[in-house]
């Protein structure tokens, strides 16, 4: 049996890279994380350890400063796909990209043209993949921590030997959410019009559903934004429970009508789902 060399790639990871633009007297700040990956004719450096056709981590690192200033950072899809086309078309043993990038926003403070704060916590994230397959294109937000005080239930659950969970018709109900969606084939997609759509309408839905379990909030929250965006032909949502529990303030003397409780970070209950277009 021989032994060969599979599936390989290497990259930058997490280039913070700080634009500010400076046009007017109106400044603009974009606060990116990029990272790079390349994929292609490298496997001469495994296992020979010949560098010939390795462009230099170091080397991506600088383009993407460069690039910062050279073709500026509008939206984070459009800087992600020039940087990966210019690895692909301009350095010859790579065949494929991969650009990931997160987006930390910033809000003026007091409309003021050079005074910001910074938004959070959650971030816009994007992702462009070119190879000899095509070019994808995701868009997402992670770290987006909602919450709704009542309005949710868990009850009529599977019960075994092993079931100690109470069911309950009003609850805490939070979340950080990670979404992921693909773009419909193009490029001349509005992206910023369609992130602001997709995350006002994921807002919307946690709160307007009656939930039964999260799971069923996840599929309205994925329905309605590819019934409201049709740039998008599917979305992945990631939702970790952030529990709260009711703390027992009876030896206290004292009732606690659900007001009074206990956050836990672990362990936590974790719903993941995809929602598409029927073919």
């Amino acid at each position: 049996m021989g032994i060969v060399l599979g599936t390989n790639r290497y990259g930058k990871a997490e280039t913070r890279v700080f634009r500010i633009v400076r046009d007017t007297d109106r400044h603009v700040i974009r606060d990116l994380n990029v990272s790079t990956s390349l994929t292609g004719d490298f496997a001469a450096a495994h296992v020979r350890g010949d560098q010939a056709h390795v462009l230099p981590t170091d080397t991506q690192k600088n383009t993407v400063f460069a690039f910062a200033k050279l073709v500026g950072v509008g939206e984070i899809e459009d800087f992600g796909l020039a940087l990966a086309r210019h690895f692909v078309d301009d350095v010859g043993p790579v065949t494929g990209a991969d650009v990931r990038i997160e987006e930390h926003a910033w809000e003026r403070i007091a409309d003021n043209d050079h005074g910001f704060s910074r938004r959070g916590p959650d971030v816009r994230t994007a992702r462009v993949t070119v190879s000899p397959e095509g070019t994808t294109v995701v868009g997402g937000i992670r770290d987006l921590v909602v919450l709704k005080s009542t309005g949710s239930e868990f009850a009529d659950f599977l019960v075994d030997d092993y079931t100690t969970l109470a069911p309950t018709h009003d609850r805490v109900l939070a979340t950080s959410l990670t979404v992921q969606w693909t773009y419909t084939a193009g490029e001349d997609h509005d992206w910023g019009a369609t992130y602001d759509a997709a995350r006002r309408t994921l807002l919307d839905r946690f709160t307007g559903v009656h939930s039964l379990a999260l799971q069923q909030s996840l599929w309205e929250m994925g329905r309605a934004v590819l019934e409201a965006v049709p740039e998008i032909a599917s979305i992945e949502l990631v939702a970790p429970n952030i529990h709260h529990i009711a703390v027992d303030l009876a030896p206290f003397g004292l009732a606690n009508d659900g007001e009074v409780f206990h956050v836990t970070d672990r362990p936590y209950g974790l719903i993941e789902v995809t929602v598409e277009r029927k073919a």
